[in-house]
C-alpha cells in the first residue's frame, strides 16, 4: 500500500493544469493526440531535441517536482522512444553507418523519460523504467509499493508514458487493433467491431508511505496473463475478498473497455462479481494504448477528490452516492490484465 499525493496528466483531453473532463475532444483521424502544453519548464534548447514520449513524460512530471524531490523515479512504457529508434535505424542504413545523427540515438531508448527528468531535475536517485507492454505501468507500480514498503519515509515520482509513433500505429493497425474507420467517442463502445482507437497520454503522480496531505491510496495490484475470460474473473474474485478492507465495498469500477469487441467478454465477467457498484468507463476519453491504466489512476484521484464524476463516464450508476473504494480493471489485448484497488486517502473529508 502507498499514498498518493500530487497527479499530473498530459492526454487528449483538458487534464493539465486547467482541468475539464466534462466536455469531450473527439479523436482526430481515428487518433487520439494527446493536447501539448507550452512546456514552460522545459529549457528551449532542451526541448527541440526531445521526442514526443519525452517531451510529454518531463512535461507532466515538471510540475510535481517545483517543491519536491523524490527520492527515485520510477516509469513504465511500451514505446516510448520507438518513434526515435526506427529514425536512427533508418540512419544507419541511409548513411551506411556513417554520419549518424546522435540525438535520435539517445532519444531512441524507453528509459529516455526517466533519464531526462532525472537529468534536469539532478536527481541522482533510484531511477527505473518498466517495459512490460500493456502491463508495463503496472509493473512500476509494483516496483513503487516494494520501494515504499522497505521504507515508508521515501517518496517517489510514479508514471507512465505512451504515445502514438508513426512506426508503432501501422504496426498495431495491421494487427487489428485499431478500428477501420473513423469513429466518434459516443460511437466506441456501441459499435462490437474490433478494435479500438489509437491513444496517448502522460501520467505522473507523487508517491509515498505517509498518509499525509495524500489525495489517494493504493491498496493493491495485481497482474495475470492469461487468454481464459473465466480464470481472470476467479483471480478478480480472490483479488477484492484478499485485498478490499473487512466490511467495505467496492463503489465503483473504472473499466479499461475500449470498444473492441473481442474483448467484451472479460469485461461483462469481472462486472457480474459487482453488482452493486457503478461502472465507469474512461477510454473513450484517452483512447487505448499500453499504459492507459496511468489515466484510469489519475481519474480516480479526481473522482475521490471531488467525489463526482462526468456523466460520460458512466455506465452503469451504483446504488451509493459515497464514493471510498474503486477497482480499476484492464485487460490489454485479452492477455495481460491488471487490478488495482484505489481507495480514499485517510485524512479525506467526504
Amino acid at each position: 500500500m502507498f499514498y498518493i499525493h500530487r497527479s499530473s496528466c498530459i492526454s487528449p483531453q483538458e487534464t493539465f493544469q486547467e482541468i475539464n473532463i466534462d466536455n469531450i475532444k473527439e479523436p482526430a483521424d481515428r487518433r487520439y493526440m494527446a493536447i501539448e502544453p507550452a512546456y514552460d519548464q522545459i529549457p528551449p534548447g532542451i526541448l527541440r531535441r526531445m521526442g514526443k514520449s519525452v517531451r510529454m513524460g518531463v512535461g507532466a512530471a515538471m510540475p510535481l517536482l517545483q517543491d519536491n524531490r523524490p527520492d527515485g523515479i520510477i516509469i513504465g512504457t511500451a514505446n516510448g522512444g520507438k518513434e526515435d529508434c526506427v529514425k536512427f535505424l533508418n540512419q544507419v542504413k541511409e548513411y551506411d553507418e556513417g554520419m549518424l545523427t546522435p540525438i535520435n540515438f539517445v532519444q531512441s531508448t524507453p528509459n529516455a523519460v526517466a533519464a531526462q527528468i532525472g537529468l534536469l531535475t539532478k536527481n541522482l536517485g533510484y531511477n527505473v523504467s518498466h517495459l512490460h507492454l500493456g502491463l508495463a505501468f503496472e509493473f512500476a507500480m509494483i516496483d513503487a509499493d516494494m520501494m515504499i514498503n522497505d521504507d515508508p519515509a521515501k517518496s517517489f515520482l510514479l508514471g507512465g508514458v505512451d504515445d502514438i509513433s508513426t512506426y508503432n500505429y501501422y504496426f498495431e493497425e495491421k494487427g487489428g487493433w485499431y478500428k477501420d474507420r473513423k469513429i466518434t467517442s459516443t460511437e466506441l463502445y456501441k459499435t462490437n467491431t474490433p478494435g479500438s482507437i489509437a491513444g496517448e497520454a502522460a501520467t505522473m503522480f507523487l508517491v509515498s508511505g505517509n498518509q499525509t496531505n495524500s489525495i489517494a491510496s493504493v491498496l493493491a495490484i495485481d497482474t495475470l496473463h492469461s487468454a481464459d475470460e473465466v480464470l481472470v474473473k476467479e483471480k478478480l474474485s480472490s483479488f477484492i475478498t484478499k485485498h478490499l478492507p473487512p466490511g467495505q465495498s467496492i463503489d465503483l469500477l473504472v473499466s479499461g473497455e475500449n470498444g473492441d469487441g473481442r474483448l467484451d467478454k472479460y469485461y461483462s465477467n469481472c462486472e457480474s462479481l459487482l453488482p452493486d457498484a457503478a461502472i465507469a468507463r474512461f477510454k473513450h476519453m484517452c483512447g487505448e494504448y499500453p499504459t492507459a491504466t496511468g489515466m484510469a489512476l489519475w481519474l480516480a484521484c479526481e473522482i475521490l477528490g471531488s467525489q463526482s464524476l462526468p456523466g460520460h463516464m458512466i455506465k452503469k450508476p451504483g446504488k451509493t452516492k459515497t464514493i471510498k473504494n474503486l477497482l480499476i480493471y484492464n485487460t490489454y489485448k485479452g492477455i495481460q490484465h491488471s487490478f488495482i484497488l484505489v481507495g480514499e486517502a485517510a485524512s479525506c473529508k467526504l
